[in-house]
């Protein structure tokens, strides 16, 4: 293994992120975009994403070759995380908005090393909305410093949680969890993409994010990024992260994460639940 070298890491990523996110823009606004299914209906991959993944994982190869990936279209199925330095990819969260030109799509990357998260960056090429962290150093949105809101009540929340999915039971419960909250909070808000959802929330423009069905790489940059802008993760019944539950909430304080806690209904996905 060669010697670990965090900043060329993070200098290599940010230039891959720029170019990724260049093929992005090239690409939203197209109404021919080729689509193919994956899971279901509405579970989407396309050119693009294949080509994003392709330039970031091609990329870091060939300058660090003892580097593994964990990827969303060239996932094998194999839950391992070692403690060789792993980037975790999503090239474009938010897919079905990016089919639908709806400008809420972003790649997001990690670097975990000894499987802890060293990098995090989340990138919404369209808006312009670039997020970074590194471990001890800090959550940034275009070089400038974010945290949290801090909030710890219901009643002063904005939630972000989707709504999409066709499992029925993951449906039923969303609808109960909607009709549990929407009287004690400020609103609900859903970008359609776990990576977006959790970047308001470490920006704190929302003060918290639940979600059911998700995989590690829809999470994995947002997790560094929401705790160096002081938040919390954690499983949504409490408890640590379980990286690979497809469970996730995210949280302005602790005190607003053990609120949500006691309110919601909760779901817990098989790996054939579909999002």
């Amino acid at each position: 293994m060669s010697e670990i070298n965090l900043d060329l890491y993070y200098d290599v990523l940010l230039n891959l992120v720029m170019q990724a996110g260049k093929m992005i823009n090239e690409n939203i606004s197209s109404r021919n975009k080729e689509i193919e299914c994956k899971s279901s209906t509405t579970d989407f991959v396309t050119k693009t994403d294949k080509a994003v993944e392709k330039l970031l994982i091609d990329n870091i190869s060939k300058q660090f070759p003892d580097h593994k990936f964990i990827a969303e279209e060239s996932y094998s199925g194999e839950k391992i995380l070692t403690d060789d330095p792993t980037w975790i990819i999503d090239p474009i969260d938010g897919t079905m908005n990016f089919v639908h030109s709806f400008p809420h799509s972003c790649v997001s990357i990690a670097l975990f090393v000894n499987k802890i998260p060293e990098i995090g960056v989340i990138y919404n090429p369209t808006l312009e909305q670039l997020f970074t962290a590194r471990r001890g150093r800090g959550a940034f949105l275009n070089g400038r410093p974010i945290r949290v809101s801090g909030k710890k009540e219901l009643s002063e929340a904005l939630i972000m949680m989707e709504v999409g999915g066709r499992d029925p039971e993951k449906r039923r419960v969303v609808d109960e969890n909607q009709k549990i909250l929407m009287p004690q909070i400020h609103g609900l808000r859903s970008l359609g993409s776990a990576a977006l959802n959790m970047a308001m929330v470490a920006c704190g423009a929302a003060e918290a994010y639940f979600d059911f069905a998700l995989q590690i790489w829809d999470i994995a940059a947002g997790e560094l990024i929401i705790t160096e802008a002081g938040g919390v993760i954690m499983d949504p019944a409490g408890g640590e992260l379980q990286r690979f539950s497809r469970r996730v909430l995210v949280a302005s304080s602790k005190e607003m994460a053990e609120n949500l806690i006691r309110n919601i209904v909760h779901f817990y996905p098989t790996s054939s639940t579909t999002y």
